[in-house]
């Protein structure tokens, strides 16, 4: 199966409520590796790349967030598969 890289954006309150360490987690979970940082707006972005199924998966907990997020609205955005992390992290 091919891999795939998505670009997110993530809006709502999703910002001082662990989303991006849960998150994290959750990609290293489903062997996703990329990046998530949170922006001046108020939003979250994040890239994935791995395996379609997986994606999937952490799109879905996107939509939920951890426990004491409130999540508006998922942006989702296919770019060409780069193959460029080995992991995922945190960015600042």
């Amino acid at each position: 199966m091919s891999k795939v890289r998505v670009h997110l954006f993530v809006s709502g309150r999703v910002q001082g409520v662990f989303y991006r360490d849960s998150m994290r987690r959750k990609a290293m979970e489903h062997k996703v590796f990329g990046w998530v940082r949170n922006l001046y707006d108020g939003r979250v972005e994040a890239v994935l790349e791995g395996d379609p199924l997986q994606i999937d998966k952490i799109i879905e907990w996107c939509k939920r967030g951890p426990p004491y997020a409130r999540v508006d609205k998922v942006e989702s955005y296919i770019e060409p598969y780069k193959g460029e992390f080995q992991d995922f992290r945190i960015l600042y």
